[in-house]
């Protein structure tokens, strides 16, 4: 029954991916079949094999290591606060303060940039990103520029992956630079995925920053191919010419320190982008509150209402719809980070675990209002002539990443059985 519902899900996303077309006559129906098939395809390989299945259980003592490692640099620095031993006695009698959060997850940015950029120093992140996009190419017809885009957002952000093909950002059609964009919608960066794995490590414990690599990459064929049911390409628009790509770092300890820094400014972002935005739900709540109701009104609430059925069609059940809508609902109007937390938060009995993970898919990706302003400004300012035409498909790339995040939540639920 519930691999009736999953299918039937795909089935209607797909239909209303489709019904959103820009030119319906146009419809690649091959690179529909390759984007579905390469879904599951990929899915089944690194779920259900036992040999995929053991490394990405071996992911989950990366996360340990890195957490471990930033955990030694903090409290080197910033001592307790990372949650070292306090230098005064605990309410509970415990030795050691919990670590704040900034000081804690936040921190494993700093880490993770200065690996990332270490492995890009030593050309091998390139060779997985261009193996990917090869894949991409040849199976879905991908043009070169935009395959090494798809394929770099699942370890890069939806700001730094268009820089790897800057000098072809101006020869994109629109049909290019809604793939792009939508790719940037769909996935989540590496970095953040670490971060992520150990926020949600309760959620889905010692399997989750696998379950998160799988949803990046399965994310990435169905971005694709939302992307152009909502756009086709128009004949000859697509350009096969593969950027090379190369580090411009000087050495390893350049890359190592300039990797660090741009962590940390993701980190601050990040702080500062929390604090932002939930103090403003809160304020929202307050008002919300005031109304002359039995049950008190939240903004969570009322999202949730909207996108439960969404959620049901995709394999939550019914009764747990409305849960997992207001988490889609929080990713949606906010980001998947805030989301993420709430999930965390959330009551264990709210979702079952089949629904957890169903909604840990649905979540891992970077479409929402404020990436919209992210992409349109990082590819502004790569291409300030394509601005109307970036400008115009914010929105579309949007809601073709949230159907493409829903879909991967659709196939990891037919693949996973309750």
């Amino acid at each position: 029954m519930w691999i009736l519902r999953g299918l039937f899900g795909i089935a209607v996303l797909t239909a209303l991916a489709w019904a959103l077309s820009e030119n319906r006559r146009r419809t690649e129906w091959k690179t529909v079949g390759w984007g579905l098939g390469l879904q599951f395809a990929i899915a089944l390989l690194l779920v259900k094999v036992p040999l995929f299945q053991q490394l990405l259980a071996q992911l989950n003592k990366v996360v340990r290591a890195v957490e471990r490692a930033s955990h030694a640099g903090g409290s080197f620095v910033f001592g307790y606060l990372t949650g070292g031993e306090a230098p005064f006695q605990m309410a509970d009698g415990a030795s050691a303060a919990p670590p704040l959060f900034f000081f804690g997850p936040l921190m494993m940015l700093i880490v993770v940039g200065a690996l990332s950029a270490v492995l890009f120093h030593f050309g091998i992140l390139q060779k997985i990103v261009a193996a990917f996009a090869l894949l991409l190419r040849r199976t879905m017809g991908l043009g070169g520029a935009e395959g090494v885009v798809v394929a770099a957002n699942v370890f890069m952000g939806q700001s730094d992956a268009p820089l790897l093909i800057k000098p072809y950002v101006a020869h994109l059609g629109r049909a290019g630079l809604m793939c792009v964009m939508t790719a940037g919608m769909t996935t989540i960066s590496g970095s953040l995925m670490i971060v992520y794995s150990a926020i949600l490590e309760p959620v889905l414990p010692g399997i989750v920053l696998g379950h998160l690599v799988v949803a990046s990459l399965i994310s990435a064929p169905a971005a694709v191919m939302v992307a152009r049911l909502l756009v086709p390409a128009e004949p000859g628009e697509v350009d096969h010419e593969t950027p090379r790509l190369a580090s411009d770092t000087h050495g390893v300890v350049d890359a190592l320190l300039v990797g660090a820094n741009d962590g940390a400014k993701v980190m601050v972002n990040v702080a500062v982008m929390l604090v932002a935005i939930i103090a403003v739900v809160a304020l929202v709540n307050q008002a919300l509150a005031q109304l002359p109701l039995a049950t008190p009104l939240s903004l969570e609430r009322m999202l949730g209402w909207i996108l439960a059925p969404a959620m049901w069609l995709v394999g939550v059940p019914w009764s747990e719809a409305r849960a997992a809508g207001e988490l889609m609902a929080l990713k949606t109007v906010f980001n998947e980070f805030v989301a993420y937390l709430a999930l965390a938060k959330q009551d264990p009995g709210a979702l079952s675990f089949h629904s957890r993970l169903i909604t840990v898919y649905a979540l891992c990706g970077f479409a929402n209002f404020s990436s919209i302003g992210i992409l349109a400004g990082t590819l502004t300012a790569l291409c300030p002539e394509h601005k109307r035409t970036i400008a115009a498909l914010g929105l579309k790339a949007m809601v073709a990443g949230t159907i493409a995040t829903l879909m991967t939540g659709a196939v990891i639920g037919i693949l996973i059985r309750p």
